[in-house]
C-alpha cells in the first residue's frame, strides 16, 4: 500500500458507501481542524482507472477539504479490491464514530449479509467487533416503516425503543407514531413500556366487548374488579395513616418507638420497595390499556394513517 498526494478532482466517492448523512456543523469544524493542524491521517482509496481513484475509507476527510477549497489530498492507495471489499472497510472505519446512523449500520450489515459468500450474523459481529444479539437489534431496524425511521435517523426516538417499534406491524407502527407525535410520552421509557405491551396483544384476540363474554366470564371480570379496586382504596387509607407519621414531631416520634425504630425503619423500607414494585405494575398497565385502545381500533387508525398520506402526496 502506497502513499501519494491526489488532486482531489481524480477522487469520487463510493456511492454505495454505508454513510449517507454527514453532518455539516462536524464538517466544518474537521475542516477547522486540518486547516490549523494539517492532515493526521491520510484517506484510503483503491485505483479505479487512469486518474481515478474511488474512497474505500476517509469521505469525511475528503469533504472537509472541499470545504477548504484544497487541490490535493493525502491518500493511501489500496492495491486490487472489489466493492464488497472496499465496502467492508468502509463500514470498518465507521460503526465507531457515534454519528453513524443506526439505520446506516443497518443497512451495512444487511448488505454484507446478502452479498458475503457465507456470512451470517455471527461472521459479521465478529467482523465489526460486535455481539450477535447487537447485530440483530441492528437488522430489525429495517422493518420499521419510513416514518418510524426518519424519526431514529433524526435522533427524536432512541435505538432501544425503534428495536421495541420495529416488532410491531406497520399499522401499529404508525398508531404509535401518532401519540407519539401529540406528546403522549414523556421519553423513550415509556415508549419502550408501550411498545412491549402493543407487542404482546397485537397477535392476540382481545375480548373487550362485555356483550360477547359468558355469564360466569362476566361474574369473574366483575369480582377481579372490585377485589382490586378495594386493594386500592386500602393503600389510599394506609396513605392517610402514613401522613400522620409525617406530622409527628421526630423526637416524639422516637419516644412512641422507644426500641424499635429501628425494625419500624426496615419495615417502612419493605413497604417502599412494594409500593416502588406495585407503581411499575400499574405504569404496565396503562400502557396495557392505551394499546388495546390501538388494538381494538387498528383498522380505523391504518385508514386514518393511509388517508393523511394521501393528503400529504396530494
Amino acid at each position: 500500500m502506497s502513499n501519494k498526494t491526489l488532486k482531489m478532482a481524480h477522487i469520487e466517492r463510493n456511492e454505495s458507501q454505508p454513510r449517507e448523512y454527514f453532518d455539516p456543523a462536524k464538517l466544518q469544524e474537521l475542516a477547522d481542524s486540518i486547516k490549523e493542524y494539517g492532515l493526521l491521517a491520510p484517506i484510503l482509496v483503491r485505483h479505479l482507472g487512469p486518474n481515478r481513484y474511488q474512497i474505500i475509507a476517509g469521505e469525511r476527510r475528503w469533504r472537509a477539504h472541499q470545504l477548504l477549497d484544497a487541490i490535493t489530498i493525502e491518500a493511501k492507495i489500496q492495491g486490487e479490491s472489489d466493492d464488497l471489499r472496499a465496502f467492508k472497510m468502509s463500514m470498518t472505519e465507521n460503526v465507531t464514530r457515534a454519528d453513524m446512523l443506526p439505520l446506516e449500520e443497518a443497512r451495512g450489515y444487511d448488505r454484507i449479509l446478502t452479498e458475503e459468500e457465507g456470512a451470517t450474523e455471527a461472521t459479521v459481529a465478529a467482523d465489526f467487533g460486535k455481539t450477535v444479539p447487537y447485530i440483530k437489534q441492528r437488522l430489525a431496524l429495517l422493518k420499521l416503516t419510513p416514518e418510524v425511521a426518519e424519526q431514529v435517523d433524526a435522533g427524536n426516538i432512541g435505538t432501544q425503543a425503534a428495536v421495541k417499534l420495529a416488532e410491531l406491524t406497520d399499522g401499529n407502527q404508525r398508531a404509535v407514531l401518532a401519540k407519539w407525535a401529540r406528546g403522549d410520552f414523556a421519553g423513550d421509557n415509556q415508549l419502550v413500556h408501550f411498545a412491549f405491551a402493543l407487542r404482546q396483544q397485537q397477535d392476540q384476540e382481545v375480548c373487550m366487548i362485555v356483550e360477547d363474554m359468558t355469564v360466569e366470564e362476566r361474574e369473574e371480570r366483575a369480582r377481579t374488579q372490585t377485589k382490586t379496586r378495594n386493594t386500592l382504596d386500602g393503600i389510599e387509607r394506609i396513605r392517610g395513616l402514613l401522613d400522620g407519621l409525617v406530622k409527628m414531631d421526630p423526637a416524639d416520634l422516637a419516644l412512641a418507638l422507644e426500641g424499635e425504630v429501628a425494625a419500624r425503619l426496615e419495615q417502612m423500607d419493605r413497604v417502599a420497595d412494594a409500593v416502588q414494585k406495585a407503581r411499575f405494575a400499574l405504569r404496565q398497565a396503562k400502557a396495557h390499556s392505551e394499546a388495546r385502545e390501538i388494538i381494538v381500533n387498528a383498522e380505523a387508525v391504518s385508514a386514518e394513517a393511509v388517508n393523511a398520506e394521501a393528503v400529504s402526496a396530494a
